[in-house]
């Protein structure tokens, strides 16, 4: 049981942090690609939205607040580089 609990812990650890690396780097260093892909921007928006409700539902109030800040923040990165 142990060893299933640090694996799903650490399975969503990982994603989490790929997905902040990854869109980083896109947006660090391929903005214009990654900002013109309305395809990538939904799908980042979409994950950090499943994160949220996930977060709401099983999770303790710390990472809910900050998958909360981090969808803002996807969202004002958006907004912010469409002005």
């Amino acid at each position: 049981m142990w060893r299933a609990w640090v694996g799903f812990n650490l399975s969503h650890s990982l994603c989490l942090i790929f997905f902040g690396a990854l869109y980083s780097y896109l947006a660090l260093r391929h903005s214009t690609f990654l900002f013109h892909s309305w395809f990538l921007l939904s799908l980042g928006f979409l994950l950090l939205l499943g994160y949220v409700i996930l977060a709401k539902l099983y999770w303790f109030s710390v990472p809910f607040v900050g998958v909360v800040i981090a969808t803002f923040l996807y969202l004002l990165g958006v907004v912010l580089h469409r002005a």
